[in-house]
C-alpha cells in the first residue's frame, strides 16, 4: 500500500469524523427545540433519548457481523448520508411519529457509522505503526465545535429548526460523499491471543468505554439543563458548555497522539481520568454559570483521551464493534442515571456519579499496555511505512 494512498485515506476518514461531530452536536444541542417542536413531554423525552443509543447498539452489532462480508469503508460510505438525512427528518417533521421514525433511523445508521469509522481508524493505525487514533477523534471534536456554534447561531438569530438543519446538510453531505472516494481499509487485523486472555483484556476496556461515555453523555444531555435550572443561566449561555467542552476535547486529542508516543497509553489514560474527575468536581460545586462552564471545559480535556485510546487497544473489527456497543451503553445508562439521582437528591449531587466512575478508570489503566506491540504502550513497533 503506497504512502500517498494511506495519507488520502487518513484525510478522508478525518473528514468523516468531522462531519459526524457536526451532525451529533446539532442533534444534542437542540434537544429543547426538538421537544418544543413536537410537544414531547418531560416524561416521554427520556424514552426518545434512550431509543437512539439502543438502536445504535443494534446497528453496531449488525455492522460487526456485516464486515465479515463487506469492507468497513463500504458500510461507512452508505451510513453517513443516511445519518445526515435522518437529522434532516428530525427537523422537518410535524407529528410525533415523524420524529420517532427519524430518530430511529438516525440511531441505527449512527451505530453502523461509528463502528465502521473506528474500524477504519484502528486498521490505519496498524498500517502507520504509530498512534494516530486520537487525531481522528480530534476531527470529531472540531466538528462538534462547529455544530454547537451553528446551533448557538440558530438560537441567537431565531432560525427555524428544520431550516438550520437543511442549511448544514446541503453543505456537508456532498463533502462526505466526495471524501468517501478515498477511504482505505488499511491492514485488516485479526484478533490475536488466546480467547480467555482477549476476553480478560476486553472486559476492562468495555468498562472504561462505558465510564467515559457516561461522562460524555452527562455533558451532552445535561449541561444545558444544568446551567439553566441549577446555575440560573440564559438559554443562549446554556449552549456554551458543550461548545467549551468540545474545544478542550479537541485540544486534548490534537496533542494526544504525541503524548501516547512519548509517555505511553497508561500514563495518558490515568492523567485523563484525574482531569475529568476534577472537572466534574468543579461543576458540582460551581457557585454560578461561568464556574460551571469552566468545570465542563476542564473535564473535556480529561475525557478527550479515554475513548480513542480504548478503541486503539482493540484488535480486529469484531472487537471494535463490541467496544462501540459500550459507547451506547454509557449513553443509555448515563442520562437516566444522572436524571434519577438529580430528581431523588440534587443535580449537583448527580455530577458526583460520573466523577466517581471516571476515577474507577485508574484501576483499569494497565489494560492499555497488556500487549507488547500496542501503540503507545511504552514502545512502538517498527513502522512498515513512512507516512505523514
Amino acid at each position: 500500500m503506497t504512502d500517498a494512498r494511506l495519507r488520502r485515506g487518513r484525510g478522508s476518514l478525518a473528514v468523516s469524523f468531522f462531519v459526524q461531530g457536526v451532525t451529533f452536536a446539532l442533534l444534542v444541542t437542540r434537544i429543547p427545540a426538538i421537544q418544543d417542536r413536537y410537544g414531547i413531554s418531560d416524561a416521554l423525552l427520556p424514552v426518545f433519548l434512550a431509543a437512539v443509543p439502543v438502536l445504535a447498539g443494534v446497528g453496531s452489532v449488525a455492522t460487526g457481523k456485516l464486515v465479515r462480508r463487506v469492507a468497513p469503508s463500504v458500510v461507512l460510505r452508505w451510513a453517513q448520508p443516511v445519518v445526515l438525512l435522518a437529522l434532516l427528518g428530525v427537523g422537518a417533521g410535524e407529528r410525533l411519529w415523524h420524529v420517532a421514525v427519524a430518530l430511529g433511523v438516525f440511531g441505527l445508521a449512527v451505530g453502523a457509522l461509528d463502528a465502521a469509522m473506528n474500524m477504519l481508524g484502528v486498521s490505519l493505525q496498524h498500517a502507520y505503526g504509530r498512534s494516530i487514533m486520537l487525531g481522528f477523534h480530534a476531527a470529531y471534536s472540531l466538528g462538534g465545535i462547529v455544530g454547537a456554534s451553528l446551533a448557538w447561531a440558530a438560537v441567537h438569530w431565531q432560525v427555524a429548526l428544520g431550516l438550520s438543519y437543511l442549511a448544514v446538510v446541503v453543505v456537508v453531505l456532498p463533502a462526505a460523499l466526495v471524501g468517501s472516494r478515498w477511504y482505505v481499509d488499511g491492514e485488516r487485523v485479526t484478533e490475536g491471543g488466546p480467547a480467555g486472555r482477549r476476553l480478560g483484556l476486553l472486559v476492562p476496556l468495555c468498562l472504561v468505554m462505558t465510564f467515559a461515555y457516561i461522562g460524555d453523555s452527562t455533558v451532552s444531555n445535561w449541561s444545558a439543563k444544568y446551567l439553566t435550572d441549577v446555575l440560573g443561566s440564559s438559554e443562549e449561555l446554556a449552549t456554551v458548555p458543550y461548545n467549551a467542552y468540545m474545544v478542550t476535547t479537541l485540544l486534548g486529542r490534537a496533542v494526544g497522539d504525541l503524548g501516547v508516543r512519548r509517555f505511553g497509553a497508561v500514563a495518558v489514560v490515568r492523567g485523563g481520568a484525574v482531569l475529568a474527575a476534577a472537572g466534574f468536581g468543579v461543576v458540582a460545586g460551581a457557585p454560578g454559570a461561568w464556574a460551571g462552564v469552566a468545570g465542563f471545559t476542564v473535564l473535556g480535556l480529561g475525557l478527550s483521551v479515554l475513548v480513542p485510546q480504548t478503541f486503539a487497544a482493540a484488535r480486529g473489527d469484531a472487537e471494535v464493534a463490541r467496544l462501540n456497543v459500550f459507547n451506547y451503553v454509557g449513553f443509555l445508562v448515563g442520562s437516566p442515571l444522572v436524571g434519577a439521582v438529580g430528581d431523588a437528591w440534587s443535580y449537583r449531587g448527580a455530577m458526583l456519579v460520573p466523577l466517581v466512575l471516571v476515577l474507577l478508570t485508574l484501576r483499569y489503566a494497565r489494560s492499555f499496555a497488556v500487549e507488547p506491540d500496542r501503540y503507545g504502550g511504552g514502545h512502538e513497533r517498527p513502522r512498515t511505512v513512512d507516512v505523514g
